[in-house]
């Protein structure tokens, strides 16, 4: 039986935040498991702490948060299962949506859903990842986890903002270097003890700048391997835990941008470990904080 986000008590209709289970794992490519990430984060969320200094009381704060059903899953295609997630995430567009995972191929079938909503072509799409995803396939699979961003992309998205990237093929680095949509702060250039802090800055300033909907797919690869040793494909050298939080408040606090909600995928975890998932439920946890301080805002 599954729990509550945060053990808080649940509520049917109205929920501020709605709180989606994608357990959707079909095309990963290395480590196996994220089908289990959504579950074992929702658990490790009753572990985290209902204070952030960006509320003047503790979560929810007056809100309401909704722990959804998971995603049935069903599908005898991989086609039909993209498909499935497009109408299950479709149901709570009413809502903040922050959405747990699951492989980061489940992407495309989120902004399916975000069209029926924005035009994508003016959906700026917030990607902490260690890998690019801009691959037109991945052993002759053009909707693998490998091409999410690209596939997004193809559906009209008009923006990608980057950062954290440092697995990448020779494919993608010429394709992001030739399409004007899609910008990258690779993570060797943020953490470089020359430079870093200028381009860390370009970052934050960049986001600041965002106009109109945003969405922010938070791949947990992206962090350094301490905050996420059995993610599915772990890559050294990612950014902090701090970074990847200031870049939530940054996208929360941008004057002129409408922040329509998240993902949070590639989440392994391990029963001997539970860094991972922990980690998953306390950035949960922020971007719904981040995002309920920016509404009180908005209300005064």
């Amino acid at each position: 039986m599954q729990g509550t986000f945060l053990g808080l008590p649940e509520v049917d209709e109205g929920a501020d935040v709605s709180i989606l289970s994608v357990p959707y794992e079909l095309t990963t490519s290395y480590g196996q498991g994220t089908q289990e990430g959504p579950e074992a984060t929702i658990r490790a969320s009753t572990q985290v702490e209902l204070y952030d200094p960006l509320l003047p009381e503790d979560l929810p704060c007056g809100f309401t948060l909704h722990t959804a059903q998971p995603w049935d899953g069903e599908g005898g295609s991989l086609q039909a299962q993209l498909k499935g997630i497009t109408e299950y995430v479709s149901r709570y567009q009413s809502t903040f949506p922050i959405i747990l995972g699951g492989e980061h191929g489940m992407l495309p079938a989120i902004m399916e859903a975000v069209s029926h909503q924005v035009d994508l072509s003016e959906l700026t799409l917030v990607q902490i990842d260690a890998h690019a995803d801009l691959r037109d396939e991945l052993e002759g699979e053009s909707h693998s986890h490998a091409c999410a961003a690209r596939r997004s992309l193809d559906l009209g998205v008009g923006k990608i903002l980057q950062i954290g990237i440092r697995a990448f093929s020779r494919e993608e680095a010429m394709f992001s270097a030739e399409d004007s949509r899609v910008d990258a702060w690779l993570a060797r250039d943020i953490l470089n003890p020359c430079g870093g802090e200028e381009n860390w800055l370009s970052w934050l300033k960049t986001l600041n700048e965002i106009e109109g909907a945003v969405w922010l797919s938070l791949d947990l690869d992206g962090l350094d391997t301490a905050y996420v040793p059995t993610t599915g494909t772990p890559v050294p050298g990612g950014l902090a835990y701090w970074q990847v939080v200031e870049t939530i408040e940054a996208i929360a606090v941008a004057p002129n941008a409408h922040w329509l909600g998240a993902d949070v995928n590639e989440i392994v975890p391990d029963p001997n470990n539970h860094v991972t998932e922990f980690t998953a439920a306390m950035l949960t946890t922020k971007i719904a904080a981040a995002h309920l301080a920016r509404k009180l805002e908005d209300q005064t």
